[in-house]
């Protein structure tokens, strides 16, 4: 998804896209949906029961690419790794 996309499917340019995610969140579009993926992608690593799972499934799931991508992002916003996330529930 990209912030072209999203703009398109609201029928709105991407700079008013841009300037209402500004003024409303304080964010940008990509930012959020990027917030909202990990949001996700940590909810279900906390739901998960060990061994049921793996952290590059649940990071594909919410379409976050790359292994090393999700765990740096994931630790900047939880912390943790996410191993230890899924594994210590």
């Amino acid at each position: 998804i990209s912030a072209a996309d999203i703009a398109g499917s609201a029928h709105v340019t991407i700079r008013s896209l841009q300037l209402a995610f500004r003024r409303h969140l304080g964010s940008t579009p990509m930012a959020h949906l990027r917030r909202v993926r990990l949001d996700r992608a940590h909810q279900d690593l906390v739901d998960a029961a060990p061994g049921t799972v793996t952290v590059g499934a649940i990071a594909a799931r919410w379409g976050i690419i790359g292994h090393s991508r999700f765990t740096s992002l994931y630790r900047a916003a939880y912390g943790v790794p996410p191993s230890t996330t899924l594994h210590n529930r």
